[in-house]
């Protein structure tokens, strides 16, 4: 484990810039669960997310002249910003290397901090190793997402945040991508209060960590795909895992429907943008997975909130149709002058909203002389969906989906 030690001169390191986030009782989430659930909003963070709190020690522990050459890492999300925003704390030189594919708005960001950006590589793999050798070449510390431990040390001042203001704590719920967080927070707990149970929660679209865990040897997977790009890792650290094997109790995953719920259930309910990375353990207990610890303190940490607003639209719109709140459906008329209207006065007589309508007459499945409509209209829950149907069905529409 990582020292507690190591953990609290970190703590006392970072106090002066890493922001103490809000950690308070979440009574509807509770309400849900049937635990007794407190959430950790690192996605308050000044960078929006708990990543500033490891690059900011690693680079604090760096002697005068590495910090005089100047830092690189490799990242295309949080750790990119949480070590630009750190460099440029202490007047640092930082090179951060992107995967060729990463948004405009993540370059960005990190760019706001002073790094220098250099897009190299079609995945983060290969950035990883431009920046190795980028570093190699230039003189530059690199530093680490994760297998590091003044990284971890940082990632482990969140738990002493959280044993500061819980004293009885049953359980924590840790995401877990590369190991880097849960490392340095469970080397905390354990040695502060041993009895906490440390949870850690995987994507199930990146399996390799909790394979790894399960197995007590690194393996990798040969590819990841998730909405939570955060804790999308391919590759196991032996470091990471080690740690992990001596401090954690059990890992758990979520799909990425799961994820997506709570994301919503986040925004929706607690009023957080939670990034998919960090709402992985309000997954985990929305959908029962941990229904042993009912009425138990639970501490969630919500990692992060650098949400991609495109995939969060998609979120949304995809959680309004599951909850029977909005409703598509295609039907087909006689395209003559009146049809449409009359489709549309039985839609306002069920006080149904339309907010889209597509007329097609040409599609080739369509007799001649028919058309299809396709809308899509907010509705008031299930049983108003079904009513709609039903009158459509009475008045002789052909098709519905």
């Amino acid at each position: 484990m990582i020292s507690l030690q190591k953990i609290q001169e970190a703590k006392k390191r970072i106090k002066d810039v890493v922001v103490n986030t809000p950690f308070s009782y979440a009574p509807y989430l509770s309400e849900i669960s049937g635990c007794k659930v407190f959430l950790k909003k690192e996605n308050l963070q000044i960078t929006g997310a708990f990543k500033l709190r490891g690059a900011y020690n690693k680079i604090a522990t760096l002697t005068t002249e590495q910090r005089a050459c100047g830092v690189v890492a490799a990242s295309a999300g949080n750790h990119a910003q949480g070590v630009a925003y750190s460099a440029a704390a202490f007047n640092t030189k930082a090179v951060i290397i992107m995967p060729e594919s990463t948004p405009l708005t993540k370059i960005d960001g990190v760019k706001h901090f002073g790094a220098e950006v250099i897009l190299a590589g079609a995945n983060y793999d290969e950035a990883y190793a431009y920046a190795k050798n980028y570093g190699a070449k230039h003189h530059l510390t690199f530093v680490h997402p994760f297998e590091d431990e003044e990284v971890m040390a940082g990632q482990g001042t969140v738990a002493l945040e959280i044993l500061d203001k819980c004293e009885t704590l049953d359980a924590v719920l840790i995401p877990v991508g590369g190991g880097g967080l849960i490392g340095g927070m469970a080397s905390a707990i354990k040695q502060l209060s041993p009895n906490t149970e440390v949870i850690g929660v995987s994507a199930k679209g990146a399996p390799a960590f909790k394979n790894s865990f399960d197995l007590k040897k690194a393996v990798d997977t040969t590819s990841v795909r998730t909405i939570a790009d955060g804790i999308a890792v391919r590759d196991t650290s032996d470091i990471t895992l080690e740690v992990a094997l001596e401090s954690v109790d059990k890992m758990i995953s979520v799909d990425d429907e799961e994820i997506a719920s709570a994301i919503l259930f986040l925004l929706e309910k607690q009023k957080l943008v939670v990034e998919g990375a960090g709402a992985v353990g309000v997954a985990a207990l929305l959908h029962h997975k941990l229904d042993y610890l009912q009425d138990k303190n639970i501490a969630v940490v919500l990692s992060g909130g650098n949400m991609d607003v495109t995939l969060l639209s998609v979120i949304i719109e995809k959680g309004l149709l599951k909850s029977h709140r909005k409703m598509k459906t295609t039907v087909t008329l006689v395209d003559k002058p009146g049809s449409l209207m009359r489709f549309t006065e039985i839609l306002r007589e069920l006080n149904a909203n339309i907010v889209h309508i597509a007329y097609d007459r040409t599609s080739i499945s369509l007799d001649y002389g028919d058309a299809n409509v396709t809308v899509h209209m907010e509705t008031k829950g299930k049983e108003h969906q079904e009513e709609i149907k039903k009158a459509l069905k009475a008045e002789g529409y052909l098709r519905e989906i």
